[in-house]
Protein backbone atom coordinates (compact mmCIF):
# COMPACT_ATOMS: atom_id res chain seq x y z
CA UNK A 1 0.00 0.00 0.00
CA UNK A 2 1.03 3.20 -1.09
CA UNK A 3 1.70 5.24 2.45
CA UNK A 4 1.61 8.65 1.23
CA UNK A 5 0.86 10.50 -2.15
CA UNK A 6 0.13 13.87 -4.04
CA UNK A 7 -2.06 16.30 -2.17
CA UNK A 8 -5.51 15.51 -1.28
CA UNK A 9 -7.94 14.52 -4.57
CA UNK A 10 -11.68 13.05 -4.05
CA UNK A 11 -12.06 11.18 -7.32
CA UNK A 12 -15.83 11.22 -6.11
CA UNK A 13 -16.33 12.47 -2.49
CA UNK A 14 -19.94 10.29 -1.49
CA UNK A 15 -22.94 12.67 -1.64
CA UNK A 16 -24.03 14.32 2.11
CA UNK A 17 -21.24 11.54 4.10
CA UNK A 18 -20.26 14.38 6.40
CA UNK A 19 -17.78 11.34 7.48
CA UNK A 20 -20.66 8.92 7.04
CA UNK A 21 -20.22 5.69 6.42
CA UNK A 22 -23.34 3.21 5.40
CA UNK A 23 -24.90 1.85 1.99
CA UNK A 24 -28.02 3.13 0.43
CA UNK A 25 -30.35 0.84 -1.32
CA UNK A 26 -33.33 0.93 -2.54
CA UNK A 27 -36.36 -1.37 -2.76
CA UNK A 28 -35.80 -4.44 -5.10
CA UNK A 29 -38.09 -3.78 -8.04
CA UNK A 30 -40.92 -5.45 -8.86
CA UNK A 31 -39.27 -7.71 -12.14
CA UNK A 32 -37.33 -9.17 -8.65
CA UNK A 33 -34.17 -7.46 -9.89
CA UNK A 34 -31.53 -7.17 -7.32
CA UNK A 35 -31.96 -3.50 -5.25
CA UNK A 36 -29.93 -0.87 -6.30
CA UNK A 37 -26.55 -0.64 -3.74
CA UNK A 38 -24.50 2.16 -3.58
CA UNK A 39 -21.12 1.57 -1.59
CA UNK A 40 -18.90 3.59 -0.20
CA UNK A 41 -15.04 3.07 -0.87
CA UNK A 42 -12.63 4.61 0.74
CA UNK A 43 -8.89 4.69 -0.09
CA UNK A 44 -5.72 6.59 -0.43
CA UNK A 45 -4.47 5.67 -3.83
CA UNK A 46 -3.66 9.36 -5.75
CA UNK A 47 -0.86 8.69 -7.90
CA UNK A 48 -0.93 6.30 -10.85
CA UNK A 49 -0.83 3.50 -11.95
CA UNK A 50 -2.91 2.79 -8.36
CA UNK A 51 -5.07 6.19 -8.99
CA UNK A 52 -6.34 4.72 -12.52
CA UNK A 53 -6.46 1.32 -11.15
CA UNK A 54 -8.72 1.86 -8.60
CA UNK A 55 -10.90 3.31 -10.86
CA UNK A 56 -11.30 0.54 -13.53
CA UNK A 57 -11.60 -1.77 -10.68
CA UNK A 58 -14.98 -0.05 -9.50
CA UNK A 59 -15.66 0.53 -13.08
CA UNK A 60 -15.60 -3.34 -14.23
CA UNK A 61 -16.93 -4.12 -11.17
CA UNK A 62 -20.54 -2.06 -11.52
CA UNK A 63 -20.44 -3.48 -14.87
CA UNK A 64 -20.87 -7.29 -13.81
CA UNK A 65 -22.95 -5.51 -11.32
CA UNK A 66 -25.12 -3.13 -12.78
CA UNK A 67 -27.57 -3.28 -9.59
CA UNK A 68 -24.13 -1.74 -7.90
CA UNK A 69 -22.67 1.57 -7.44
CA UNK A 70 -19.41 2.50 -5.95
CA UNK A 71 -18.71 6.09 -4.75
CA UNK A 72 -15.23 6.45 -3.84
CA UNK A 73 -13.70 9.01 -1.63
CA UNK A 74 -9.42 9.42 -2.18
CA UNK A 75 -7.20 11.15 0.41
CA UNK A 76 -4.03 11.30 0.72
CA UNK A 77 -1.86 9.29 3.75
CA UNK A 78 -2.49 11.84 6.56
CA UNK A 79 -5.84 12.99 5.80
CA UNK A 80 -7.61 9.48 4.93
CA UNK A 81 -6.01 8.26 8.64
CA UNK A 82 -7.33 11.63 10.30
CA UNK A 83 -10.98 11.21 8.45
CA UNK A 84 -11.51 7.54 8.85
CA UNK A 85 -10.37 7.86 12.72
CA UNK A 86 -13.15 10.22 13.14
CA UNK A 87 -15.61 8.31 11.79
CA UNK A 88 -14.67 4.93 13.55
CA UNK A 89 -14.70 7.23 16.59
CA UNK A 90 -18.63 7.72 15.83
CA UNK A 91 -18.88 4.18 15.39
CA UNK A 92 -19.38 3.70 11.70
CA UNK A 93 -17.05 2.57 9.00
CA UNK A 94 -17.42 2.78 5.42
CA UNK A 95 -18.52 -0.33 2.94
CA UNK A 96 -15.10 -0.53 1.49
CA UNK A 97 -12.27 0.63 2.98
CA UNK A 98 -8.25 0.36 2.84
CA UNK A 99 -6.54 -0.85 5.99
CA UNK A 100 -2.51 -1.66 6.83
CA UNK A 101 -4.04 -4.11 8.93
CA UNK A 102 -2.24 -4.51 12.55
CA UNK A 103 -2.77 -2.96 15.52
CA UNK A 104 -4.97 -0.21 14.01
CA UNK A 105 -7.52 -2.99 11.98
CA UNK A 106 -7.24 -4.90 15.74
CA UNK A 107 -9.02 -1.81 17.23
CA UNK A 108 -11.46 -1.52 14.63
CA UNK A 109 -12.05 -5.04 14.80
CA UNK A 110 -12.65 -5.08 18.08
CA UNK A 111 -15.04 -1.98 18.30
CA UNK A 112 -17.14 -4.27 16.23
CA UNK A 113 -16.75 -2.12 12.73
CA UNK A 114 -15.51 -4.66 10.67
CA UNK A 115 -17.11 -7.41 9.44
CA UNK A 116 -15.53 -11.04 9.63
CA UNK A 117 -14.68 -12.25 6.33
CA UNK A 118 -13.74 -16.01 7.32
CA UNK A 119 -16.43 -17.69 6.05
CA UNK A 120 -17.19 -15.50 2.55
CA UNK A 121 -13.24 -15.95 2.08
CA UNK A 122 -12.29 -19.26 2.73
CA UNK A 123 -12.63 -20.91 -0.96
CA UNK A 124 -9.96 -18.01 -1.65
CA UNK A 125 -7.53 -17.98 0.91
CA UNK A 126 -5.53 -20.95 -0.49
CA UNK A 127 -4.64 -18.54 -3.20
CA UNK A 128 -2.56 -15.84 -1.31
CA UNK A 129 0.66 -15.54 -0.14
CA UNK A 130 1.31 -15.71 4.17
CA UNK A 131 3.25 -12.63 4.34
CA UNK A 132 0.13 -10.56 2.19
CA UNK A 133 -2.58 -11.98 4.51
CA UNK A 134 -0.97 -11.89 8.11
CA UNK A 135 -1.80 -8.58 8.80
CA UNK A 136 -5.05 -8.87 8.67
CA UNK A 137 -5.88 -12.01 10.74
CA UNK A 138 -6.35 -12.50 14.11
CA UNK A 139 -7.66 -15.45 16.46
CA UNK A 140 -7.75 -17.59 13.52
CA UNK A 141 -10.12 -15.03 11.70
CA UNK A 142 -10.18 -12.70 8.32
CA UNK A 143 -11.26 -9.32 8.35
CA UNK A 144 -9.57 -8.41 5.27
CA UNK A 145 -7.71 -9.00 1.97
CA UNK A 146 -4.57 -8.05 0.12
CA UNK A 147 -4.00 -6.39 -2.98
CA UNK A 148 -0.20 -4.79 -2.44
CA UNK A 149 2.39 -5.73 -0.23
CA UNK A 150 6.33 -4.44 -0.02
CA UNK A 151 9.10 -3.26 1.85
CA UNK A 152 10.77 -0.57 2.68
CA UNK A 153 14.21 0.50 1.59
CA UNK A 154 16.40 2.87 -0.12
CA UNK A 155 16.11 4.25 -3.58
CA UNK A 156 19.09 6.31 -4.69
CA UNK A 157 20.25 7.85 -7.64
CA UNK A 158 23.38 5.81 -9.18
CA UNK A 159 24.59 9.17 -11.05
CA UNK A 160 25.04 10.77 -7.97
CA UNK A 161 26.14 8.16 -6.23
CA UNK A 162 28.65 7.22 -9.07
CA UNK A 163 29.63 11.08 -8.86
CA UNK A 164 30.45 10.54 -5.41
CA UNK A 165 32.81 7.62 -5.62
CA UNK A 166 30.43 4.92 -4.06
CA UNK A 167 30.98 2.08 -6.48
CA UNK A 168 28.36 0.03 -5.07
CA UNK A 169 25.29 0.18 -2.48
CA UNK A 170 26.31 0.00 1.24
CA UNK A 171 25.79 -3.08 2.95
CA UNK A 172 26.64 -2.36 6.71
CA UNK A 173 25.42 0.63 8.53
CA UNK A 174 29.26 1.79 9.06
CA UNK A 175 29.89 1.87 4.88
CA UNK A 176 26.09 3.44 4.95
CA UNK A 177 27.47 6.35 7.18
CA UNK A 178 31.13 6.55 4.90
CA UNK A 179 28.71 7.01 1.98
CA UNK A 180 26.69 10.06 3.64
CA UNK A 181 30.15 11.79 4.10
CA UNK A 182 31.37 10.96 0.34
CA UNK A 183 27.91 12.28 -0.82
CA UNK A 184 28.51 15.81 1.07
CA UNK A 185 31.57 15.93 0.26
CA UNK A 186 30.61 15.74 -3.11
CA UNK A 187 28.29 18.58 -2.65
CA UNK A 188 25.27 16.40 -2.66
CA UNK A 189 22.26 16.45 -0.04
CA UNK A 190 22.45 13.02 0.72
CA UNK A 191 18.96 12.05 1.68
CA UNK A 192 15.56 13.18 1.34
CA UNK A 193 13.19 13.12 4.09
CA UNK A 194 9.51 14.61 4.98
CA UNK A 195 9.85 15.71 8.52
CA UNK A 196 7.43 17.61 8.87
CA UNK A 197 4.90 14.39 8.23
CA UNK A 198 6.81 12.35 10.83
CA UNK A 199 6.25 8.91 9.64
CA UNK A 200 9.12 8.60 7.03
CA UNK A 201 11.56 9.22 10.10
CA UNK A 202 10.27 6.28 12.17
CA UNK A 203 11.05 3.79 9.43
CA UNK A 204 14.97 4.70 10.37
CA UNK A 205 14.35 3.95 13.92
CA UNK A 206 12.50 0.53 13.22
CA UNK A 207 15.01 -0.68 10.89
CA UNK A 208 18.26 0.52 13.52
CA UNK A 209 15.86 -1.59 15.91
CA UNK A 210 15.33 -4.83 13.71
CA UNK A 211 19.17 -4.78 12.94
CA UNK A 212 20.34 -4.07 16.55
CA UNK A 213 17.61 -5.56 18.76
CA UNK A 214 16.70 -7.98 16.60
CA UNK A 215 13.13 -8.93 14.91
CA UNK A 216 11.85 -10.72 18.05
CA UNK A 217 12.52 -7.73 20.21
CA UNK A 218 10.32 -5.42 18.46
CA UNK A 219 7.84 -7.85 18.69
CA UNK A 220 7.92 -8.71 22.52
CA UNK A 221 8.10 -5.29 23.15
CA UNK A 222 4.50 -5.32 22.11
CA UNK A 223 3.63 -7.58 24.31
CA UNK A 224 5.57 -6.67 27.42
CA UNK A 225 4.71 -3.01 26.75
CA UNK A 226 8.26 -2.31 27.42
CA UNK A 227 11.01 -0.57 24.78
CA UNK A 228 13.08 0.86 27.60
CA UNK A 229 16.21 -1.62 27.04
CA UNK A 230 19.92 -1.32 26.17
CA UNK A 231 19.71 -2.27 22.37
CA UNK A 232 16.63 0.34 21.72
CA UNK A 233 18.43 3.04 23.04
CA UNK A 234 21.43 2.18 20.49
CA UNK A 235 19.14 2.03 18.05
CA UNK A 236 18.61 5.51 18.87
CA UNK A 237 22.12 6.55 19.20
CA UNK A 238 22.66 4.94 15.87
CA UNK A 239 19.85 7.21 14.58
CA UNK A 240 21.62 10.16 16.12
CA UNK A 241 24.57 9.64 14.81
CA UNK A 242 22.94 9.98 11.30
CA UNK A 243 21.21 12.92 12.12
CA UNK A 244 24.54 14.51 13.53
CA UNK A 245 25.82 13.98 10.15
CA UNK A 246 23.03 16.63 8.55
CA UNK A 247 22.48 14.79 5.64
CA UNK A 248 19.01 15.74 4.92
CA UNK A 249 17.61 18.60 2.61
CA UNK A 250 17.41 21.97 3.63
CA UNK A 251 14.62 22.53 5.50
CA UNK A 252 13.18 19.08 5.79
CA UNK A 253 11.38 19.22 9.26
CA UNK A 254 9.47 21.31 7.41
CA UNK A 255 8.64 19.37 3.83
CA UNK A 256 6.07 17.33 3.09
CA UNK A 257 6.33 13.32 1.40
CA UNK A 258 4.62 14.02 -2.11
CA UNK A 259 4.42 17.86 -2.22
CA UNK A 260 6.47 19.43 -5.14
CA UNK A 261 9.30 20.77 -2.76
CA UNK A 262 8.99 17.95 -0.56
CA UNK A 263 11.08 14.48 0.17
CA UNK A 264 9.66 12.21 -3.42
CA UNK A 265 10.59 15.52 -5.36
CA UNK A 266 13.78 16.16 -4.15
CA UNK A 267 15.12 13.16 -5.03
CA UNK A 268 13.02 12.48 -8.09
CA UNK A 269 14.10 16.16 -9.51
CA UNK A 270 18.06 15.06 -8.33
CA UNK A 271 18.47 17.50 -5.45
CA UNK A 272 18.99 14.60 -3.18
CA UNK A 273 20.75 11.53 -3.48
CA UNK A 274 18.25 9.11 -2.23
CA UNK A 275 15.18 7.95 0.35
CA UNK A 276 14.30 5.65 2.25
CA UNK A 277 10.77 4.51 1.07
CA UNK A 278 8.41 1.70 0.62
CA UNK A 279 8.10 0.24 -3.12
CA UNK A 280 5.76 3.36 -4.07
CA UNK A 281 8.29 5.26 -4.01
CA UNK A 282 9.25 5.57 -7.74
CA UNK A 283 5.37 6.14 -8.89
CA UNK A 284 5.35 9.26 -5.76
CA UNK A 285 8.59 10.60 -7.26
CA UNK A 286 7.40 10.81 -10.97
CA UNK A 287 4.28 12.24 -9.70
CA UNK A 288 5.85 14.80 -7.51
CA UNK A 289 8.97 15.70 -10.08
CA UNK A 290 11.19 14.76 -12.80
CA UNK A 291 11.72 11.15 -12.10
CA UNK A 292 14.98 9.04 -12.42
CA UNK A 293 14.24 6.83 -15.09
CA UNK A 294 16.87 4.58 -15.24
CA UNK A 295 19.39 6.33 -12.50
CA UNK A 296 17.15 5.43 -9.78
CA UNK A 297 17.85 1.79 -8.09
CA UNK A 298 16.87 0.11 -4.91
CA UNK A 299 18.81 -1.18 -2.24
CA UNK A 300 17.97 -3.02 1.61
CA UNK A 301 18.56 -1.10 4.94
CA UNK A 302 22.20 -2.42 5.48
CA UNK A 303 22.81 -4.72 8.58
CA UNK A 304 24.63 -3.55 11.57
CA UNK A 305 28.19 -4.80 12.66
CA UNK A 306 27.46 -6.97 15.84
CA UNK A 307 23.40 -6.66 16.03
CA UNK A 308 21.24 -9.67 16.58
CA UNK A 309 19.22 -9.38 13.38
CA UNK A 310 20.18 -9.44 9.63
CA UNK A 311 19.88 -7.76 6.50
CA UNK A 312 17.54 -10.03 5.20
CA UNK A 313 14.24 -8.75 7.99
CA UNK A 314 12.47 -6.45 5.67
CA UNK A 315 10.42 -3.67 7.55
CA UNK A 316 6.93 -2.95 5.37
CA UNK A 317 3.38 -3.79 4.68
CA UNK A 318 0.69 -3.95 1.92
CA UNK A 319 -2.71 -2.28 1.23
CA UNK A 320 -5.43 -4.23 2.22
CA UNK A 321 -9.45 -3.92 1.88
CA UNK A 322 -11.28 -4.57 4.95
CA UNK A 323 -15.57 -4.36 4.94
CA UNK A 324 -17.34 -2.12 7.30
CA UNK A 325 -20.02 -4.80 9.80
CA UNK A 326 -22.97 -3.08 8.43
CA UNK A 327 -21.85 -3.44 4.49
CA UNK A 328 -23.79 -5.71 1.76
CA UNK A 329 -22.60 -8.98 0.59
CA UNK A 330 -21.91 -6.70 -2.81
CA UNK A 331 -18.83 -4.96 -0.77
CA UNK A 332 -17.37 -9.25 0.35
CA UNK A 333 -17.87 -9.71 -3.37
CA UNK A 334 -15.93 -6.62 -4.47
CA UNK A 335 -12.74 -7.87 -2.78
CA UNK A 336 -12.97 -11.14 -3.38
CA UNK A 337 -13.32 -9.52 -7.18
CA UNK A 338 -10.09 -7.44 -7.47
CA UNK A 339 -7.44 -10.06 -5.88
CA UNK A 340 -8.76 -12.35 -8.52
CA UNK A 341 -5.72 -13.55 -10.32
CA UNK A 342 -7.00 -11.78 -13.76
CA UNK A 343 -7.98 -9.23 -12.36
CA UNK A 344 -4.86 -8.59 -9.91
CA UNK A 345 -2.27 -9.22 -11.89
CA UNK A 346 -2.81 -6.64 -14.74
CA UNK A 347 -2.12 -4.63 -11.63
CA UNK A 348 1.16 -5.62 -11.09
CA UNK A 349 1.81 -5.73 -14.67
CA UNK A 350 1.21 -1.80 -14.82
CA UNK A 351 3.53 -1.67 -11.72
CA UNK A 352 0.92 -0.53 -9.30
CA UNK A 353 0.71 -3.45 -6.57
CA UNK A 354 3.26 -6.50 -5.93
CA UNK A 355 2.01 -9.81 -5.64
CA UNK A 356 0.11 -11.17 -3.04
CA UNK A 357 -1.36 -14.28 -5.03
CA UNK A 358 0.59 -17.75 -5.54
CA UNK A 359 2.53 -17.82 -8.61
CA UNK A 360 1.77 -13.68 -9.31
CA UNK A 361 5.84 -12.90 -9.35
CA UNK A 362 5.74 -13.06 -13.23
CA UNK A 363 3.66 -10.12 -13.65
CA UNK A 364 6.56 -7.97 -12.21
CA UNK A 365 7.63 -5.86 -15.17
CA UNK A 366 9.65 -3.10 -13.52
CA UNK A 367 13.51 -3.67 -12.80
CA UNK A 368 13.31 -1.82 -9.89
CA UNK A 369 9.70 -3.69 -8.40
CA UNK A 370 11.67 -6.90 -9.29
CA UNK A 371 14.24 -5.85 -7.27
CA UNK A 372 12.16 -5.47 -4.29
CA UNK A 373 9.80 -8.21 -4.95
CA UNK A 374 13.15 -11.25 -5.18
CA UNK A 375 14.07 -8.85 -1.62
CA UNK A 376 10.52 -10.30 -0.42
CA UNK A 377 11.08 -13.84 -1.54
CA UNK A 378 14.47 -14.01 0.12
CA UNK A 379 12.90 -12.52 3.22
CA UNK A 380 13.36 -14.76 6.82
CA UNK A 381 11.22 -12.02 8.53
CA UNK A 382 8.50 -8.72 8.12
CA UNK A 383 8.21 -6.41 10.67
CA UNK A 384 4.53 -4.73 9.74
CA UNK A 385 5.18 -0.55 9.77
CA UNK A 386 5.33 0.31 13.66
CA UNK A 387 2.69 2.95 13.68
CA UNK A 388 -0.09 0.56 12.21
CA UNK A 389 1.32 -2.79 13.63
CA UNK A 390 1.16 -1.33 17.17
CA UNK A 391 -2.03 0.07 18.74
CA UNK A 392 -2.56 3.44 17.49
CA UNK A 393 -1.48 5.47 20.60
CA UNK A 394 1.18 3.61 20.81
CA UNK A 395 2.51 3.97 17.05
CA UNK A 396 1.99 7.82 17.51
CA UNK A 397 4.27 7.80 20.08
CA UNK A 398 6.58 5.68 17.91
CA UNK A 399 6.25 8.72 14.86
CA UNK A 400 6.21 11.54 17.41
CA UNK A 401 8.94 10.16 19.65
CA UNK A 402 11.44 9.47 16.73
CA UNK A 403 10.74 12.98 15.12
CA UNK A 404 11.66 14.95 18.37
CA UNK A 405 14.95 12.45 18.02
CA UNK A 406 15.72 13.60 14.70
CA UNK A 407 14.95 16.93 15.52
CA UNK A 408 17.27 17.52 17.92
CA UNK A 409 14.48 18.04 20.95
CA UNK A 410 14.73 14.52 22.21
CA UNK A 411 17.29 11.84 23.32
CA UNK A 412 17.85 8.46 22.54
CA UNK A 413 16.74 7.40 26.33
CA UNK A 414 13.75 9.97 26.16
CA UNK A 415 12.66 8.27 22.72
CA UNK A 416 12.39 4.73 24.93
CA UNK A 417 11.03 5.84 28.31
CA UNK A 418 8.15 7.61 25.54
CA UNK A 419 7.01 5.06 23.98
CA UNK A 420 7.18 2.42 26.93
CA UNK A 421 5.48 4.82 29.37
CA UNK A 422 2.45 5.55 26.06
CA UNK A 423 2.35 1.36 25.63
CA UNK A 424 2.24 0.66 29.53
CA UNK A 425 -1.26 3.07 29.67
CA UNK A 426 -3.03 1.27 26.64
Amino acid sequence: MKRSFALIATAALVAGCGGGGGTTASEPSKDGSPAKVTLEMWHLSTSDPMKTIMANWAKEFEARHPHVTIKATVLENEAYKAKLTTLTQSGKAPDVFATWGGGVLKQQIDAELVKDLSADVAPVLGTFTKASLSAYQFDGKTYGLPYDIGMVGFWYNKKLFEQAGITQPPATWAAFLDAVGKLKAAGTTPIALAGKEKWPGHYYWTYLAMRIAGLPALQQAAVDKNFDTPDFVTAGRQLKALVDLQPFQKGFLGAGYSTPDGQAASVANGKAAMELMGQWAPSVQNDAGKGLGDDLAFFPFPAVDGGKGVATEALGGGGGLAVGADAPAEAVEFLKFVTQMDVHSKSTAAGGTLPVLQGEESAVKDPNLKVVSESLSGATGFQLYLDQAYPPAVGAEVNDSVAQLIAGTKTPEQVVRSITEVAQSE
